[in-house]
């Protein structure tokens, strides 16, 4: 059963995130899960907003990839308080936080394109916010392919998003497949409750509840 989180506390916690970008395989945390946070309720959402200047940017990025605007906007809120200057001590950069030589590339290649892309363009909020899209349109079409479960599909980008697909999938099974048909027998409350007590990372758990504040934050 789910817990009433108050609302300040979400805030308070979502503030601090985006105060100090964090550090992960594609743009990361180094922060403690402090033990097993239930998925948080919802928050009203005028408690929380997205700049209208990069609404356009958002919207766009999410009709080309097919990605939930709102999970986009969620993973913003937290990585960066939209912030589109922020460069993290790992070098993840933008409002997405992304890093060049890992998620930007992999984006990168999505489009046709070699190489990675440069500090300059992922400070650039419409290019930060189509690579950030791009890079969750390859987590969720390629590595988290087969979860069939929407509200469990989206837990799974998040954690995927900040520690990696890959080491999500090992605290199923070290077979993707088995790990995915693991998953699929799961209730997204009890994958969710699985993510926070046994993902090896101490930053994913936190991540996910953060994440997750943030977009009930901003459901009507």
């Amino acid at each position: 059963m789910k817990i009433k989180v108050g609302c300040l506390t979400a805030i308070i916690l979502l503030a601090g995130c985006a105060e100090k970008p964090q550090t992960n395989d594609n743009t990361a945390s180094n922060g403690t899960s402090g033990g097993w946070l239930k998925p948080p309720s919802q928050i009203p959402s005028n408690r929380t907003g997205t700049p209208i200047a990069y609404n356009d940017y958002i919207s766009k990025a999410a009709n080309n990839y097919g990605v939930d605007e709102k999970l986009i906007k969620a993973i913003i809120q937290v990585e960066s308080g939209f912030n589109p200057n922020v460069v993290s001590t790992s070098n993840a950069v933008g409002l997405m936080q992304l890093k060049a030589s890992t998620a930007g590339r992999d984006a990168y290649r999505l489009k046709g394109k070699s190489g990675q892309p440069s500090s300059r363009e992922l400070k650039d909020p419409a290019v930060n916010i189509d690579l950030g899209t791009a890079y969750i349109n390859i987590l969720q079409s390629q590595q988290l392919a087969g979860i069939s479960n929407p509200q469990t599909l989206r837990y799974a980008t998040i954690v995927s998003y900040v520690n990696g697909a890959g080491a999500m999938l090992r605290t199923f099974s070290s077979d993707k497949r088995v790990a995915v048909n693991r998953i699929n027998q799961m209730s997204p409350d009890e994958f969710y409750k699985h993510i926070q007590k046994r993902h090896p990372a101490p930053q994913a758990p936190r991540y996910l509840w953060k994440v997750t504040a943030a977009y009930q934050a901003m459901l009507e």
